[in-house]
């Protein structure tokens, strides 16, 4: 069995044994797939009807629970990644069709989202094919190179203030709500019809529960799960020994096993996010559902050597910005600038 260690450059030859082992983990089981399906949508629609109870009483009160059932939506989303992963149900149909409805619960527009993150997952950690559903990424020597205003933005965009707090906003009400100019008819469906949805879901719940209450903790749920969900993202991609590459010397199974952290939550976190804290291993082998990632991590020889982040350590990559490419790894503003 082929290890995690850096492979040759016959790259090909050695990651194909590993590649075999784990199509046994690829199987989707439709029991335990449903069984998720209830054990995610039915709390997270019950804690939406305390949460409306509570409020009524204090807004205090009802925090907490908004907070509850924003880990609730995250792993909604999880079930909505792997629906556009077609790795949920071996139905592609019912894959297609669960991916829709848990987009719209999670205000995510399913086939312009799924697009983009299968462009992703075929490019990350190329830098000659930066800018497919990453983080902006750039190296020391681009930055240093730059004019003044763009490494402003630069430093904006990477401020956490404005990553994790004004970005889920971007999302909510910008990218996932009105189509760019370069979006396909079949993204720009998407993403209306996805709006669509959203009208149709929120018109009677407002009825129902006064469009006050509703709008509050609608826009809680979604702002708290999108800050983790966000963080989730970044430490996956952000840590000091990360893999880039040009695209000349790029290959998929290092960006996979290298670029993709494997990230060691507490067992309630790892339930809450789906397992996603796999991500070396789902990088490798997208095909594989949430449930099976830890099992294919204890059965299949090597990947216990990959690394692991734990969540206090996590904070870390907080100061890492640009990418060295002499010295092949992360580092931050102030090293960029005077080399220490």
């Amino acid at each position: 069995m082929t290890d995690l260690k850096r492979p040759d450059n016959n790259d090909e030859i050695h990651t194909e044994p590993l590649k075999r082992a784990m199509s046994a983990f690829q199987l989707s089981s439709r029991k335990r797939s449903i069984w998720q399906l209830i054990n995610t949508l039915i709390p997270y629609a019950s804690l939406w009807i305390l949460a409306n109870w509570a409020l009524g009483y204090s807004f205090w009160l009802a925090l907490p629970v908004i907070a509850l059932a924003s880990g609730f939506m995250t792993r909604t989303f999880i079930i909505f990644h792997d629906c556009g992963h077609q790795s949920f149900f071996h139905s592609r149909k019912a894959n297609d069709f669960w991916g829709v409805v848990t987009g719209i619960l999670t205000f995510t527009p399913y086939y312009f989202w799924r697009r983009n993150h299968a462009l992703h997952h075929a490019t990350s950690g190329n830098l000659d094919k930066r800018g497919y559903g990453d983080v902006w990424t750039m190296t020391a020597n681009e930055y240093r190179q730059s004019s003044r205003g763009r490494r402003l933005k630069y430093r904006l965009y990477r401020n956490p203030l404005v990553m994790f707090f004004l970005g889920p906003l971007l999302l909510m009400l910008i990218t996932h709500r009105i189509p760019g100019s370069k979006a396909s008819p079949k993204e720009r469906r998407s993403i209306y019809g996805n709006n669509l949805g959203i009208l149709l879901m929120a018109v009677p719940m407002s009825l129902l529960i006064g469009l006050k209450a509703y709008l509050l903790i609608q826009f809680l749920i979604l702002f708290i799960g999108l800050i983790g969900g966000i963080w989730l993202f970044y430490v996956q991609h952000q840590f000091e020994d990360v893999y880039w590459a040009r695209d000349g010397e790029w290959k998929f199974a290092e960006a996979s096993l290298k670029g993709a952290s494997f990230y060691k939550l507490p067992l309630i976190l790892n339930w809450f996010t789906g397992n996603i804290g796999y991500h070396h291993i789902h990088h490798l082998n997208p095909g594989i559902p949430n449930y099976n990632l830890p099992k294919c991590q204890r059965k299949i020889p090597g990947f216990e050597k990959a690394k692991s982040i734990k969540l206090i350590a996590s904070l870390k990559s907080l100061k890492y910005r640009l990418w060295d490419e002499e010295q092949g790894r992360l580092i931050g503003f102030r090293e960029a600038k005077y080399g220490k």
